[in-house]
């Protein structure tokens, strides 16, 4: 698109806004008409450890969302010299899950308790049981259930619970309402109805019927929508939350808010059934649109829906590139006492691609990625370690290749009981910053999962570029126009894909490697068990 239509979209508001809270960054896109991205604007944050929890203050989702989309605005004066002031649609995209409670007067009644806490383990399992159906810990049902187990005194005045994506729509909108997608994080839905499972939302209330709690479940949880639906417009008060400087105009219309699942789905047209994608940052995640339903209950596979609703099966890892990402400022920081100034991006770049020539089973190197718990391998706990023979081959390569192997250790693991109840993938799409070094993060989880890998020049822009996406079809979407066609015909029909096939070797490599990762899962064990600096 030529420079004069660019500036003509933006100031006509022809444009499509997306903003994602993700766990290190929140980044703002703006796509035009041919939904390319054509700014962007971020803001690094971190999640906090405070009493035992793991969270994020709501003063820095204000400041976080502020600064990312003034920081978009001025890649855009730069690059086009045009000031923003509306957009034909805005998305809003967060981390699924955890838990968001407020009272009557919307005042919130604890900390946020994201994703990443574990603490849930006694009401996921109990509520696991009573459904029959796999109610993972991060869920936002298992939050609330476990407070009312623990008897926290705040569960009698909770009027609304929602999900990060949900917070922020609601600020900006007014509307308590959450993308299908981000729903089926907080409670199961109904494949039916495309709404709360109404049966199993009846067993809630009456397993803490004895309570006598002024609430009922379906009252406290935002309502679920379906991609393409209206969610509402931007308020005058919401306008100037997001915008201190009064410059963004009201009135623009939203998308339903997703979460980074059903983002990370559109981002990669992984929408339809036997398509299946994998993000991979902070956590890792792979997600495949299921034909049928799965024989069983697996307490290692979530069900959760497409931004459409089409039931999927999800496998979730605490853990991904957290440590990896703390050794690289290790070499920063040598580097800068060695008095080189080495830039962020190229110093990722050279670490991942020295795993590229590292021995197939990272010379006996073996390494645990757990900074916090990892359901899937059974720890509510995390020590990240490194731990090597004497006789190993202990070498930059084989160190970084043993970083990346272990971030797909568990994802592996959990990946097995969908190739056991033979679920079919045709095609599997990476996506996140852990595929933005060419070539590496493709190829080591090829082999991992010993199947194709295809990633996508979008395969940095995750998932704000995701739900940008999912708020140019609510506004341009045809009558009758399902969201995978909208996707196949207006998105992705010329988009080039790079495909790489696992490499024997590397399998066997791998095959190794996470041979002896289960094996080792003894001393990590231990090494939580031991190990508690306070």
């Amino acid at each position: 698109m030529d420079l004069a239509r660019i500036k003509s979209e933006i100031i006509e508001g022809g444009t499509s806004l997306g903003i994602e809270f993700g766990s290190t960054r929140i980044k703002a896109v703006l796509i035009g008409s041919d939904y390319q991205p054509l700014a962007s604007g971020s803001y690094s944050w971190e999640n906090e450890y405070v009493n035992g929890i793991w969270t994020y203050s709501l003063d820095d989702v204000e400041r976080g969302l502020q600064d990312s989309y003034r920081d978009l605005c001025k890649d855009v004066e730069k690059k086009y010299d045009v000031r923003l002031t509306k957009f034909g649609s805005i998305g809003i995209s967060a981390m699924m899950h955890g838990y968001l409670a407020f009272d009557s007067s919307d005042k919130l009644l604890v900390p946020f308790r994201t994703w990443r806490n574990t603490t849930t383990e006694q009401a996921a399992g109990l509520l696991t049981k009573e459904f029959n159906f796999n109610i993972p810990l991060r869920w936002s049902v298992a939050h609330l259930y476990q407070a009312i187990l623990n008897n926290e005194p705040h569960v009698s005045e909770v009027s609304f619970i929602t999900t990060l994506a949900g917070y922020v729509h609601w600020r900006l909108t007014g509307k308590k309402v959450l993308g299908i997608g981000d729903a089926s994080g907080m409670f199961p839905i109904a494949s039916e109805t495309k709404d709360y499972d109404a049966e199993m939302i009846a067993r809630f209330d009456a397993i803490v019927s004895e309570k006598k709690f002024k609430w009922k479940l379906g009252t406290i949880l935002p309502e679920v929508l379906v991609a393409g639906e209206a969610a509402g417009t931007l308020t005058p008060e919401g306008a100037r939350w997001m915008d201190p400087s009064g410059t963004l105009t009201p009135g623009i219309p939203f998308c339903p808010p997703e979460g980074d699942a059903g983002t990370g789905m559109t981002a990669t047209n992984s929408i339809g059934e036997r398509t299946g994608n994998i993000s991979a940052g902070t956590s890792v995640f792979a997600m495949v649109v299921l034909e049928k339903d799965l024989s069983k209950v697996y307490p290692e596979i979530d069900i959760v829906t497409t931004p459409s609703g089409s039931p999927v099966a999800m496998v979730h890892c605490n853990n991904c590139t957290s440590d990896i990402d703390a050794w690289t400022r290790i070499f920063a920081d040598f580097s800068k006492m060695m008095g080189l100034e080495v830039d962020k991006n190229k110093l990722f770049t050279t670490l991942y691609s020295a795993a590229l020539t590292g021995d197939p089973d990272c010379g006996r190197i073996l390494s645990y990625n757990y900074l916090s718990g990892e359901p899937i391998t059974g720890f509510d706990e995390g020590r990240p370690l490194v731990i090597r023979m004497p006789n190993s081959n202990l070498n930059l390569s084989n160190f970084m290749r043993s970083l990346i192997f272990s971030a797909l250790g568990a994802l592996q693991i959990g990946m097995e009981t969908l190739k056991a109840e033979n679920v079919r993938i045709d095609k599997l799409l990476g996506h996140g910053g852990f595929y933005k070094t060419k070539g590496v993060g493709q190829k080591f989880t090829a082999a991992a999962l010993e199947t194709p890998v295809s990633v996508m020049d979008t395969a940095g822009e995750g998932g704000a570029w995701g739900v940008a996406l999912l708020a140019a079809y609510c506004r341009r979407k045809k009558q009758g126009e399902t969201l995978d066609q909208f996707l196949a015909a207006e998105v992705f029909a010329n988009m080039e894909e790079t495909v790489l096939n696992p490499d024997e070797s590397d399998i066997a490599g791998f095959k190794d490697f996470i041979k002896v990762y289960k094996q080792g899962l003894e001393i990590e064990k231990a090494a939580v068990d031991r190990l508690n600096w306070c």
